[in-house]
């Protein structure tokens, strides 16, 4: 058996939320069909891939993205509840670029330490939980490949700890667009390398790629 397993971890394809709901750990919210067309690319590119272990979040967003992966190479989609989404408080209600969310005195306890960050899940517990579903995906496909499906927020907080940055950050420059691998080598149980990719990147509208700014009205992929 090979001592080089690879774990890719991957955020989900594009949500139907007309409203541009922050959604974050509700129920209810699945792929659009941009979204579906998403996950079947990256299924197809991830097809000639030695995957032997699929696994998501709970979230059904998740799922549905992880199903034509597992399909493709004749497995089931395992559950980690640990890849889910970051809480957040504002769960449940608009909080994009130019909707004055940060303008509206009950939200302004929320936002005290960004540090933290005072407004959801700290940080240390994203890192902690995250590494513990990379390891057990590890170590479920040891010596081939896993793929675990997750959301935006948790899987670039886990990729700058392993890369050595630090947590807190500006979220208009994490790197981790919709659909998007994030992949993880371990030389036994070490991880070696950290590599990106877009394979369903010309399928994201453009203010949705890593690093776009913001557009007011146009960023309905919230709690991602």
């Amino acid at each position: 058996m090979s001592d080089i397993t690879v774990v890719h971890l991957m955020r989900h394809g594009e949500v139907a939320n007309p409203e541009g709901v922050l959604y974050g750990r509700l129920p209810g919210y699945h792929l659009s069909e941009l979204g579906r067309q998403m996950a079947e690319r990256v299924a197809e590119h991830l097809a000639p891939r030695d995957i032997t272990h699929v696994v998501a979040s709970p979230l059904e967003r998740a799922q549905e993205t992880a199903a034509p992966i597992a399909k493709t190479h004749g497995l089931d989609v395992d559950v980690d509840r640990r890849l889910i989404e970051a809480d957040n408080v504002f769960q449940g209600k608009t909080f994009g670029v130019g909707d004055g969310a940060l303008r509206r005195p009950e939200n302004w306890k929320h936002l005290v330490n960004p540090f933290k960050p005072s407004w959801g899940e700290p940080y240390v517990e994203q890192v902690v939980r995250m590494m513990g579903a990379l390891d057990a995906a590890k170590d479920a496909a040891r010596g081939h490949e896993a793929v675990c499906v997750s959301h935006q927020l948790p899987i670039w907080i886990v990729r700058s700890f392993v890369e050595k940055r630090r947590l807190w950050h500006d979220p208009r420059k994490r790197q981790c667009t919709l659909a998007s691998l994030t992949t993880f080598t371990y030389q036994g149980d070490k991880i070696v390398s950290v590599g990106y990719t877009e394979p369903a990147r010309d399928l994201v509208p453009a203010h949705l790629l890593a690093g776009a700014k913001p557009v007011k009205g146009k960023n309905k992929a919230f709690g991602a």
